[in-house]
C-alpha cells in the first residue's frame, strides 16, 4: 500500500467519494467497477476532457495521475472497449469515455482519434472499518445511492406514467426531448422524476434534467452500475422506478441511452412487461426518415410496441414530417421547436392512461 495525489477524479467514481490524497495497492481485481489509479499518456486536441465529480467538464494532460472505474463501452460515435480478464501494474489501459470509464479499447470512430493511455498505478483503496488500517479495493456499488428494500424483490404497488424517450442510435436527440418533456410536465403542476436507465457512466445527461426542473433525479451509475448490459438493466431500472416512485413522484421521465439495437439492455427493457405497462407515452427519436421507418418496424415486430411521438432530427423540418406522419400513421413533434405541443401530446396520453403497447391479437 502507497499514497499518491490524483491529479483529476473522473465522475465514474462518484459513489466511492474520493478526495485527491489516496491510497492504492498492487492488487488490481479485472472486473467492472472497480477503481483505480493510473497515469494519463498522449495529448488530445479531440475527446480530451472528462468529467469531474460534479460534472464539469476538464481537460486531461499527459502525466496527470486519474482516477477512473473499470467498465465496458460499445459506442458507434466513439470508442468502444472492454474490460481484460487480467490487469497488472504498469499495464496501459484506455480511457473509453468522458465520464473516466477505463478499459481496453477495441475500437476508436476516426473522429475523435486515439484516446488517452492509462498506465495502471494501482487499485484505490477505501477503509470502510472504523480506525482499521486495513483497506479494501474500492467499488462502486459498494457506495450505492440506491438500496433494494430490505433484500426483497421489489414490488410496484403504486404504478405511475412513465414517459419513454428511446431512439435509433446515440446522438438522436433523446436527452433533448427529456429535457423539454420535463420542463412542461413541471409547468403542468406535477411532480416530474427523471432517470436515464442505459449506458455508459457519464453525469452530464441527468444533471441537464436537472437544470429543467426534474424534482429527483437518478442513473443507474446510483445503483453501482458503470455500464449497463443485458444482465443489469432491467433490475438497474425496476430499482430506480422503485425510488423514484417511493420519493413521490407524479410521472418518470426515463431515457433509455444508445440505440434500441445496442448492447446496453435497452432491448432487454423494451420486453420487460412490468415496465412497459407502467409506460403511457413512448416517444422515438431519429435522425432521419429512414431510421424512423425502421424503429416503427423494429418496435412493432420484435416488442409489440408503438410510439405515439416520433421526435430528432427527422423532424427538424417539414419534408421529415410529413413522411412520419404521411406514411407511418405516427405524430412527429419537434421538441425544440414545438414544444408546447410536444407536453400538450404527453399529458393528453397520460390523462388518458395510453399505452404504446399494441393489443395481442390472439
Amino acid at each position: 500500500m502507497r499514497r499518491i495525489i490524483l491529479d483529476k477524479i473522473s465522475s465514474s467514481t462518484k459513489n466511492v467519494s474520493l478526495t485527491r490524497e489516496a491510497r492504492i495497492t498492487e492488487e488490481v481485481i479485472a472486473k467492472p467497477g472497480y477503481v483505480l489509479a493510473g497515469k494519463i499518456h498522449g495529448e488530445k486536441t479531440t475527446y480530451n476532457e472528462i468529467e469531474n465529480l460534479s460534472g464539469r467538464r476538464i481537460r486531461l494532460h499527459a502525466g496527470e495521475v486519474l482516477a477512473g472505474t473499470l467498465g465496458h463501452r460499445d459506442a458507434l460515435h466513439g470508442y468502444s472497449g472492454r474490460v481484460p480478464d487480467k490487469i497488472s501494474i504498469g499495464d496501459r489501459l484506455q480511457v473509453l469515455n468522458m465520464g473516466g470509464v477505463i478499459g481496453e479499447c477495441t475500437s476508436a470512430n476516426p473522429q475523435v482519434g486515439k484516446p488517452f493511455d492509462f498506465e495502471v498505478l494501482g487499485s484505490i483503496l477505501v477503509f470502510p472499518q472504523f480506525e482499521s488500517r486495513q483497506g479494501e479495493p474500492a467499488h462502486v456499488a459498494q457506495h450505492g445511492a440506491l438500496q433494494w428494500p430490505n433484500g426483497q424483490e421489489i414490488n410496484f404497488s403504486r404504478k405511475v406514467p412513465v414517459v419513454f424517450v428511446a431512439g435509433t442510435c446515440m446522438q438522436a436527440g433523446k436527452t433533448s426531448v427529456c429535457a423539454r418533456m420535463i420542463r412542461g410536465l413541471k409547468n403542468s403542476g406535477l411532480t416530474v422524476g427523471a432517470c436515464k436507465l442505459t449506458g455508459v457512466s457519464l453525469l452530464r445527461d441527468i444533471l441537464e434534467m436537472e437544470d429543467y426542473g426534474a424534482d429527483t433525479a437518478h442513473t443507474f451509475i446510483d445503483a453501482g452500475v458503470v455500464t449497463t448490459d443485458s444482465e443489469s438493466a432491467v433490475p438497474t431500472a425496476h430499482l430506480v422506478f422503485h425510488t423514484l416512485i417511493e420519493e413521490g413522484v407524479d410521472v418518470i421521465v426515463a431515457e433509455l441511452g444508445d440505440g434500441i439495437l445496442g448492447t446496453y439492455g435497452v432491448k432487454e427493457i423494451l420486453s420487460d412487461a412490468t415496465l412497459m405497462q407502467m409506460a403511457t407515452t413512448f416517444v422515438l427519436c431519429a435522425n432521419d426518415p429512414v431510421g424512423a421507418w425502421g424503429g416503427v418496424e423494429l418496435l412493432k415486430e420484435r416488442f409489440g410496441l408503438r410510439p405515439q411521438i416520433i421526435s430528432g432530427p427527422t423532424t427538424d423540418n417539414l419534408a421529415g414530417i410529413n413522411y412520419i406522419e404521411r406514411e407511418l400513421g405516427v405524430r412527429a413533434i419537434n421538441a425544440r421547436k414545438n414544444t408546447e405541443e410536444l407536453i400538450s401530446f404527453a399529458n393528453q396520453c397520460i390523462q388518458e392512461k395510453a399505452t404504446p403497447c399494441i393489443p395481442s391479437t390472439e
